[in-house]
């Protein structure tokens, strides 16, 4: 076991996020990136940063008030709060410079961001119908004497503060707040080309140059506007009222999350300080480091949904999910997981397998049962309707859906609603341990006995996201495998009866012991002086337990390959520490998203796939299913995309204590770009079974 702390260092979490997200600003300046993803990337930055700040910066916060120290960590939240503030300010100033940057860009490309000063006569016409039109109707301003910070002001929405006068009396002057009505309306207004120029306006400066048609009735005729926006506290304050069910408890709650304690207040830097002195007046402002001045515009979340207009360069190559080689339309899904196990691949294989897969269960005569877990469901999910539509057909069906599933849980309520109207089972939420493994079971009569069948998946059910999340979904036969996957479900459903598992490894009964004993296994074969190595591709690798353990494999002569797109707390390469250890995370087009750990094991290689990433909130407070693949298929597959990214010099990162995120080189004298040459892996073979036609 290892040592203290000082011989084993550790980045901390908080830190090691934000290394993170740097890594997703990075690809809004990388030359390879096509300039409208560019702005996406500025969207998915700014996205991040809002969740961090509700989420951890919140939770230090509270930490703080509280005067209580994390055993966890050395330094104090007040120095860790400290840290995350040069840093995001530090990124702030490397975002906007990015973003002005962009825009210039564009200009070359002949699409331009225009504000309301700069429309043309005609355009302004268009702009002030639209205004009128499709703008107005949403627009209901709150005069500031009258703004109340708890029910006014809402979380993730963007605000005009306005400022207005009259021109023949100057002391005739007022102010107001008009939140933009972003739920509604698109934040970006495509005007009229013009001389095969492409004009793109935000909804922001649309509202700027409507104010006149709002406020003039009051003898009002000049306007200023300055953005603003609170960040809240998005953690849940659940009551205990027994008499209550749970989804009310719930529904509730999402309520008071709006009316959280602000963690960050950011506002354009042009308004008049006497203006800005008003506003957090009113919003009970005091604290000056959650609050920060900027540019004209905020809530760059939005940019995520940027249009697609001009060339096609400006966008990525499609890359359309590819049909599986074992898979056909024309042949029964249960007929092919009979013969033999099969993997997909998300997003470069089709997640439509699933759907059909539900919509084969719900007319299948033989089909009795279907029990499924969800965490994140999709808004349109045809899941959700082949669900409802088996328990329409008479089978019996089972879901659990995690209400708990942070920001997603108003979605789920109303799922669980739905699927409950149409007679589906849903399993009660179990109040603190989440339930984050995918799992579906499908029990079939044949031959007079029940036979399952069985999906894992590292990634949700959610038709949308598996367009740009990499996960690894296993379909199964395996008996001993689907037979544990009942299990779990018997496990929600008596909600005490812990059960054993053959195959399994679930959280959060064994996962942590059990990959801390095939650590030990590598270094005994290590110091016996047998070939010993690892491959761990992950999201987070944050537990204490964990890390250390790798250390001292690193120390024993393990060597140690780690891929983790997020949070990484382990510090390679490290003399006497971690020199037998590399670590990267890669950040492109598709989220990296996939769990799959792989052990040399004497030359015996052993394959997992996994839901859970090696964080305690996965291994102690979360349902989390981790399943061998044995297939030796599929193993290949598995282990020939591994490769492909263990030589990724292009979009991967070094995870290091110093240079952060230096881009890493290898041998390879060309660029490999593991995302595409993951695409052109599966196509290839498509193409040796026949089912493409080489270009």
């Amino acid at each position: 076991m290892p040592k203290t702390e000082k011989k084993y260092p550790m980045i901390n979490r908080e830190i090691s996020w934000l290394h993170f997200n740097d890594r997703v600003l990075q690809e809004a300046s990388d030359d390879s990136t096509p300039l409208i993803e560019k702005l996406k990337f500025l969207g998915i930055f700014s996205n991040n940063r809002d969740e961090f700040f509700r989420v951890r910066v919140a939770t230090l916060n509270r930490m703080l008030r509280v005067e209580q120290l994390d055993y966890k960590i050395k330094q104090s939240p007040a120095e860790i709060l400290q840290q995350i503030h040069e840093i995001v300010a530090d990124q702030e100033k490397v975002f906007t410079l990015t973003y002005q940057t962009i825009v210039e860009e564009l200009k070359q490309e002949n699409v331009f961001i225009i504000n309301e000063k700069q429309l043309l006569p005609e355009q302004s016409e268009f702009v002030t119908e639209y205004f009128l039109n499709s703008v107005r109707p949403f627009l209901f301003p709150i005069m500031i004497d009258n703004l109340d910070a708890n029910d006014d002001i809402e979380d993730r929405s963007i605000y005009l503060a306005i400022h207005m006068q009259s021109s023949a009396e100057p002391d005739h002057e007022d102010h107001a707040v008009i939140r933009l009505p972003t739920d509604q309306l698109s934040r970006f207004l495509i005007l009229p080309e013009k001389d095969g120029k492409i004009f793109i306006m935000l909804l922001d400066d649309v509202v700027r140059h409507g104010l006149h048609y709002i406020f003039s009735i009051f003898g009002y005729d000049t306007f200023q506007a300055y953005t603003f926006k609170i960040t809240r506290d998005a953690e849940l304050d659940l009551d205990n009222d027994v008499q209550k069910s749970f989804l009310e408890i719930m529904a509730e709650s999402i309520k008071q999350r709006e009316q959280g304690c602000p963690v960050r207040f950011v506002y354009d830097n042009a308004i008049p300080k006497t203006f800005l002195k008003k506003i957090r007046t009113k919003l009970h402002l005091l604290d000056d480091d959650n609050q920060r001045g900027g540019g004209r515009y905020h809530n760059f979340k939005d940019f995520m949904d940027f249009p697609k207009v001009g060339s096609s360069k400006l966008v990525y190559p499609p890359m359309p999910p590819m049909p599986h080689p074992g898979l056909t339309i024309h042949s029964s899904i249960f007929n092919e997981i009979r013969k033999r196990d099969i993997m997909l691949h998300y997003p470069y294989q089709s997640f439509q397998y699933i759907v059909d897969l539900l919509r084969e269960a719900s007319i299948d005569p033989d089909v009795r049962s279907i029990k499924m877990t969800f965490y994140r469901a999709a808004s349109n999910s045809n899941v959700m309707n082949a669900l409802m539509n088996a328990a329409r057909n008479g089978k019996s069906v089972t879901v659990f859906l995690e209400i708990q599933a942070r920001f997603d849980e108003e979605a789920n309520i109303f799922w669980a609603e739905r699927l409950q109207k149409t007679g589906v089972k849903i399993l009660p939420t179990i109040p603190g341990l989440k339930v984050h493994g995918k799992l579906i079971l499908i029990r079939r009569k044949e031959n007079q006995s029940n036979v399952y069948y069985a999906n894992i998946s590292t990634g949700n059910f959610n038709e949308s996201t598996a367009k740009v999340y990499a996960d690894k979904s296993l379909l199964t036969a395996d008996q001993d495998i689907a037979t544990d996957v009942y299990k779990v479900f018997q496990l929600f459903e008596s909600r005490y009866f812990i059960p054993k598992f053959k195959k399994l490894i679930v959280s959060p009964f064994e996962t942590r012991d059990y990959f801390l004993k095939l650590i030990n296994r590598e270094i005994k074969n290590a110091k016996e002086g047998q070939e010993a190595w690892m491959v761990l591709k992950l999201n987070s690798l944050v537990d204490k337990k964990l890390t250390y353990k790798l250390y001292e494999a690193s120390n024993a002569g393990v060597k140690i390959k780690i891929i983790a797109r997020g949070i990484c707390v382990l510090i390679p390469g490290l003399k006497g520490i971690s020199e037998n250890i590399e670590a990267f995370s890669i950040v492109d087009r598709f989220l990296e998203h996939s769990r799959v750990y792989v052990f040399c094991n004497g030359g015996n290689h052993e394959f997992f796939i996994s839901s859970a990433d090696w964080m305690q909130r996965n291994l102690d407070y979360r349902i989390e299913v981790t399943t061998p693949i044995t297939d030796p298929k599929i193993q290949d597959e598995i282990w020939n995309v591994l490769q492909i990214q263990l030589h990724d010099n292009t979009k991967a990162r070094l995870i290091s204590a110093d240079n952060v995120n230096q881009y890493r080189k290898t041998s390879e004298s060309t660029p490999v770009r593991s995302q595409f040459e993951t695409y052109r892996y599966f196509k290839k073979l498509l193409e040796q079974n026949g089912r493409l036609k080489t270009d």
